[in-house]
């Protein structure tokens, strides 16, 4: 029998990749989404709900009717800066939604949670790698905002008999390899895209030496004084999720539980742009722009719980699949749009 999943934000990056990685696995799958950032063609072909979570008639409507084994949270609004001018969004969206959909679960008997979290429940770390026990103070209203939502699910596990893991991911990136769905943002601010995004400027005949593109800080104590981060290919995390929602399933996780998802060894910002000139072929230059306010030297997650209780294993640990992936949708889109 068929498990019955419910994916809130599945419409949008990492949701429509997990979704389509739920559906190719056996599962039934209804996607929650308000289709803000989301994009309804990301799922078509999937039972689609179009709601708000700051709804909470909306989200204990489609919870009521669903008949759900396992819900996974993925909405979200996830812009730190933004998150800085205006964090009353953040709270109302991320907490405030959260709480409404764990309410929802509870009068509808769903127990089931897979939460997709972030390292910036962490903060600025005091040591890298990063371990699921570091100390938790998060630096922006987006980060807390992500905190307040596990801590409710704490206590929503110890109360009411909730079965959560939360799954602290860093760096996500990459497109599915069909190059059918991929990354979307408006406005784009992760690093692989924006860099894509400059590569495919130049090989539409634009001059290398107008670029847009511009790299903050060159004088970390990091082997080439840029920042190092942790990529994580957004495959990978979806078969993390997997993992965890079958560990509920199965009963083998009971409370609440976190993993950090990760590759644990991190990339410079010039190696990401080396890597994107090395897949593409193109002459990608930067723009050398001082330091961003709180951003750390090195921002690297140790995954060995995940690894060793969930059984998980990234199968593109390295920058090139990743980029390539990327580099797919992104050249794949501008063909067809023209």
């Amino acid at each position: 029998m068929s498990h019955r999943v419910l994916v809130t934000g599945g419409a949008g990056y990492i949701g429509s990749h997990m979704v389509r990685h739920l559906r190719e696995s056996g599962y039934e799958v209804c996607v929650f989404d308000n289709l803000t950032s989301g994009h309804r063609d990301a799922v078509a072909g999937n039972q689609l709900v179009v709601g708000d979570l700051r709804r909470i008639e909306d989200i204990s409507s489609a919870l009521a009717g669903g008949k759900f084994d396992v819900v996974m949270h993925f909405a979200a609004n996830a812009y730190v800066g933004e998150s800085v001018i205006d964090p009353e969004k953040y709270f109302n969206n991320n907490v405030g939604g959260t709480l409404n959909l764990l309410s929802g679960m509870r009068a509808a008997g769903v127990r089931n949670l897979v939460f997709s979290s972030t390292c910036a429940v962490y903060g600025e770390p005091a040591h890298v790698p990063i371990a699921e026990d570091h100390a938790q103070v998060p630096i922006n209203p987006y980060g807390w905002s992500k905190l307040f939502a596990e801590r409710m699910m704490t206590e929503y596990a110890r109360a009411y008999d909730f079965n959560v893991v939360a799954l602290r991911y860093f760096n996500a990136a990459g497109c599915h390899p069909s190059g059918e769905i991929g990354e979307r943002h408006e406005p784009e601010t992760h690093l692989i895209p924006l860099v894509l995004l400059e590569a495919l400027r130049v090989a539409r005949g634009g001059d290398p030496a107008d670029t847009r593109l511009q790299v903050f800080g060159n004088d970390f104590d990091t082997p080439d004084g840029t920042c190092v981060r942790d990529y994580i290919h957004v495959c990978d995390l979806c078969k993390a999720h997997e993992l965890a929602m079958r560990r509920l399933l199965d009963g083998q996780a009971g409370g609440f539980g976190a993993f950090n998802l990760g590759n644990g060894k991190g990339f410079t910002v010039h190696e990401v742009i080396n890597a994107c000139r090395e897949i593409t072929g193109q002459d990608i230059r930067f723009r050398a722009a001082p330091r961003r306010a709180g951003d750390p030297a090195r921002l690297v997650g140790d995954a060995r719980k995940a690894c060793a209780v969930l059984g998980w294993v990234p199968a593109m640990a390295d920058l090139h699949p990743i980029v390539r992936t990327a580099w797919n949708w992104i050249a794949g889109q501008a063909t067809r749009v023209g």
